[in-house]
């Protein structure tokens, strides 16, 4: 195929396409829609970096504020490592769980898409039993005495504390891992009853035959009597 051949049907499709596409009316408004979601998620990852950072470095300040210099050496008390500690473990819990659940809205809407407000208690019940699982884990890991092996060496209250924070972060992932699989069940249980409850209420309100017929088996005929129509007084035989 000669190139003139080629640019003669590659001229003819695109006016081809002109004449059969037509121009959607919402184009531009799509497009600025998308521009301004993404630059949305953009503020939204600026928020969270800066947010992040903030907190790091309070944490810091904390630390250096509650802390002392001895003989020219820098020394941290133990119970500033701890409370530090459990300000980042309460930091997850509150931060990490909307985070999580921010994601998860579609998810849960399309689960319960026959009952959404049994989906929203759902919901509400589910972040009421994870904050009382995170209290407990950080009311049960507190120590209030300090542990005689801390005191020979730093490094056992460095791998307690970052026990801790993973503990909190295996928790919250298998409390959400175990969610995800258990709302599709829940919410497919739900959809059953509802359709069980709908059929039971149309069939108690659908007319009763006066008839009841018993069980038969196959083979077996049925024979209807029932009374004629009353005859008109024309048709009663004359005497």
């Amino acid at each position: 195929m000669s190139d003139t051949v080629l640019e003669r049907l590659l001229v003819a499709a695109f006016a081809d396409a002109r004449t059969s596409v037509e121009a959607t009316a919402d184009l531009f408004a799509r497009v600025n829609r998308s521009i301004e979601d993404a630059q949305a998620r953009r503020r939204f990852r600026w928020n969270v970096s800066g947010w992040i950072a903030a907190f790091v470095a309070a944490n810091v300040v904390l630390a250096v504020a509650l802390s002392k210099i001895d003989n020219r050496r820098f020394v941290m008390p133990w119970w500033v490592i701890e409370l530090i500690t459990n300000i980042v473990l309460i930091a997850l819990a509150i931060g990490l769980g909307p985070f999580i659940k921010r994601f998860g809205r579609s998810y849960a809407a399309d689960v319960f898409r026959a009952n959404p407000r049994t989906g929203k208690s759902y919901l509400v019940l589910t972040d009421v039993a994870y904050y009382l699982i995170f209290t407990s884990f950080v009311l049960f890991t507190v120590m209030f005495v300090e542990p005689s092996d801390w005191k020979r060496s730093t490094g056992a209250q460095l791998q307690h504390e970052t026990a801790r924070v993973g503990g909190i972060l295996l928790i919250m992932g298998i409390l959400h891992a175990a969610n995800v699989v258990a709302l599709p069940i829940i919410g497919r249980l739900l959809s059953s009853n509802k359709r069980l409850d709908e059929s039971r209420a149309s069939t108690a309100t659908a007319p009763l035959s006066s008839i009841s017929v018993p069980p038969l088996g196959p083979g077996t005929w049925i024979l209807r009597i029932e009374q004629a129509p009353s005859a008109s007084a024309d048709d009663q035989p004359r005497p």
